[in-house]
């Protein structure tokens, strides 16, 4: 393993509109680097400033203008890679087939990604950031509409669910209740957002007078922000906050347990599947749902031209949480049972034949690399990451590091047929 974390140094062109970042710099760093250059550029990275750009961007990169700019794999232009002989490679000085590897198949099966060389995009200096929350009880149709129509929205929208539990008074008694809430941005102004939601989603009931409002709304609550104040939004931040926040280090003051996994979605998931969700959800204290809506640019994009290949078709992402503080084996075993009994029952009602999911959400009860790093073994989990492109990236493998140098639970192994 290697520490990459001072190996941070950002370097932006705006004459050509694209930025130098160092592997070890996070995504806080950047957003902060381009924001004190531009007001009307950005990147179309992840809602998690904390995590570095190496891996968030060999892994993809989801993020919020992914809709209307795709993946933040999908905007590298030129990357700096230390081989497995420890030269330093560039773009031309690289096969073809490791610089496809590297954008969304894992950096880190292949080499030692060093920097990126990334394409900003133009964003207006105004754009809105909205939150709709909502009991789940009532309002499952509002969240099938969501299901049907959120992937096909005008790419400048992106219209995210969070589905988790609440808490609600009833005399002197606190009633847990599963909730939703939509969060929202538009890459344009307010004024432009307004009528979109009128035509799209006019059970939103959003008022350009919401978005100006001086008092909070625990229903609604909308903001009309420059770029960077969006990227705050998303990691639930004040989108006035200073921008210092991104620069933060996390250091936690106490340990924080965590388990997730991942899903994408061809077909709205039925109200039978809604009900299910919510009875599993009521079990639990600390679990999170997260469905990102594809389509858009996503869309335009084939399923083949970088390792990530879950683009058209897809109607949506899910990412699946559950959150402890008390790691005895008595909690972490319930809760890490509590997941997999959730994964296990969404199956009817998610993509297959692979069932399929997001390579930066990772997942190793999918399974592992053993001794001998058996390609046919490693297809069980990796063809649920990258589908057919799991083959390719093992013959690349086989190519630039054919011992096997760069391993790891989930790497990429060298292509061989078992005999």
């Amino acid at each position: 393993m290697l520490d990459l974390s001072n190996l941070n140094k950002i370097k932006i062109n705006l004459k050509e509109e694209t930025v130098w970042v160092q592997a070890g710099a996070t995504l806080g760093q950047l957003y902060y680097a381009i924001a004190n250059k531009s007001k009307v550029h950005g990147f179309p990275g992840g809602a998690c400033f904390s995590v570095g750009t190496g891996g968030l961007i060999s892994g993809g990169g989801l993020g919020a203008l992914m809709r209307k700019f795709g993946l933040a794999a999908d905007n590298v232009v030129d990357a700096r890679v230390m081989n497995v002989r420890g030269k330093i490679l560039y773009r031309k000085k690289m096969e073809k087939d490791l610089f496809w590897a590297i954008r969304g198949g894992g950096g880190a099966s292949f080499g030692v990604i060093l920097a990126w060389k990334l394409k900003l995009v133009r964003v207006p200096e105004k754009l809105t950031v909205f939150t709709i929350r909502k009991k789940l009880e009532g309002n499952q149709n509002l969240l099938q509409k969501w299901q049907n129509i959120s992937h096909q929205l005008p790419e400048d929208l992106f219209i995210r669910a969070v589905i988790q539990n609440g808490r609600s008074s009833a005399g002197n008694d606190t009633e847990k209740h599963v909730q939703f809430y939509f969060q929202a941005q538009y890459v344009g102004p307010v004024d432009e957002l307004i009528p979109l939601l009128k035509q799209y989603f006019p059970e939103f009931n959003l008022e350009r007078e919401d978005c100006f409002r001086e008092t909070a709304d625990v229903e609604k609550e909308c903001h009309e922000v420059p770029w960077i104040g969006s990227v705050l939004y998303f990691f639930f931040r004040k989108p006035n906050d200073s921008l210092e926040v991104l620069l933060e280090k996390r250091i936690p003051t106490h340990k924080h347990y965590n388990k997730g996994t991942s899903d994408f979605v061809k077909t709205p998931i039925p109200e039978s599947g809604l009900e299910m969700l919510e009875r599993l959800l009521l079990e639990e204290e600390g679990p999170l749902i997260i469905l990102d809506p594809l389509g858009g640019k996503m869309d335009e994009i084939s399923e083949s031209e970088i390792p990530f290949p879950h683009r058209k078709g897809n109607l949506y992402n899910i990412q699946y949480l559950v959150n402890w503080g008390d790691n005895s084996e008595s909690v972490s075993s319930q809760k890490i049972a509590w997941i997999r009994k959730l994964y296990a029952e969404m199956e009817p009602y998610v993509a297959n034949n692979p069932r399929t999911a997001y390579l930066n959400y990772r997942d190793l009860d999918f399974g592992t690399n053993q001794e001998d790093y058996s390609y046919t073994k490693a297809k069980i989990w990796g063809e649920k990451y990258f589908k057919d492109n799991f083959e390719r990236l093992a013959k690349v493998k086989s190519k630039v590091d054919p011992n096997n140098f760069f391993r790891n639970e989930q790497s990429i192994p060298p292509y061989h047929t078992d005999s």
